[in-house]
């Protein structure tokens, strides 16, 4: 199994072909004096992620934010602007997301919650990663300090975050992307192993996939007019202040092992870890069909591979991403 490449910053090329942002993102990442603080905004701001066929040289690394999806934090802001969202399992059967950030910043995302030891082993295929988080277990803060990423919870940087009004803590907490990275590191900072590109031969019709959880429920129903899967959570359909409906271009099925960890919550329920490094099934839907898979990522340093029965990598549909963690 190949092994992917790194790219490090700050190199003396990269700093060379460091681009300068369009003047439509920049007007979607500045969080100047007269932001208003409500995690809702204006549609004509919302930055939407580049395909990622498009060759843009990385001048960092991508930015992670953890996104709350308790009912009470819904719709969300800035999600459809993610080149890739991770739906994770918490406590008490409950899901967490978390957004991969590296062709566009919107202009707030949000309500951000707290991180997970499983998010410490999903973001070792990144370089230096900057992870966006409302805090966490005491005991995880540890493992957090020696994780070879940039932590940047609520006091790291000066107004980076604030506190929208309509919503009742800890549902109300958000993030100006652009105070803590003012240029985007371009989607070759995307070191996630994905392959982008035509849909593969076969597969079989499938319009509708759902995914459940304990206490959360996951369906993607295909939309010819959008190009994508509309998101339904819950049984409700899925939006965002900004933006509108999420239509992911490729929803991943990963199937992994979830088991207990050393951690648990507050009021007693262990902490789900979700195994991101092995191998199993997945299913890959695009397109409106379903692509029976394998997964690989032999280490935490690397990429995840899916393929094909014949071995042969499988392309998803360049666009957003969503990979859903579902246990084997």
């Amino acid at each position: 199994m190949e092994h992917r490449a790194r790219t490090r910053r700050g190199g003396t090329a990269l700093a060379l072909l460091a681009a300068v942002m369009t003047a439509s993102l920049a007007a979607g990442c500045t969080s100047g004096g007269g932001t208003p603080d409500d995690g809702r905004p204006p549609a004509d701001e919302s930055a939407s992620p580049s395909t990622p066929s498009t060759t843009t040289a990385a001048t960092g690394s991508v930015l992670a934010v953890k996104i709350d999806n308790a009912r009470r934090a819904r719709p969300h802001t800035g999600l459809n602007s993610a080149d890739i969202v991770y739906v994770e399992q918490v406590e008490g059967g409950l899901s967490r997301l978390m957004a991969v950030y590296a062709s566009a910043l919107p202009k707030d995302i949000g309500p951000v919650r707290s991180a997970r030891e499983t998010d410490l082993e999903l973001l070792r295929q990144f370089d230096e990663p900057t992870l966006a988080y409302s805090g966490a277990q005491r005991k995880l803060m540890p493992l957090i300090d020696e994780a070879p990423l940039r932590a940047e919870p609520p006091g790291q940087t000066s107004g980076a975050y604030y506190r929208g009004p309509g919503r009742r803590a800890p549902h109300n907490l958000y993030l100006r992307p652009a105070s803590l990275m003012p240029t985007t590191p371009g989607v070759s900072a995307l070191t996630t192993g994905f392959s982008y590109g035509a849909a593969p031969s076969g597969g079989r019709a499938a319009t509708s996939e759902t995914v459940t959880y304990p206490l959360a429920r996951f369906t993607f129903t295909w939309s010819p007019s959008r190009g994508g899967y509309l998101v339904a959570m819950d049984g409700t359909s899925a939006t965002t202040t900004e933006a509108g409906p999420l239509a992911p271009a490729t929803v991943v099925v990963q199937y992994v092992t979830v088991r207990k960890s050393a951690f648990h919550d507050v009021l007693g329920n262990n902490t789900p870890f979700t195994e991101t490094v092995g191998e199993g099934r997945a299913t890959v839907l695009r397109d409106g069909k379903a692509f029976e898979a394998t997964w690989s990522r032999p280490t935490a340093e690397d990429g995840t591979l899916f393929r094909s029965g014949d071995g042969e990598q499988i392309d998803f549909a360049p666009g957003q991403v969503w990979v859903v963690f579902a246990k084997a």
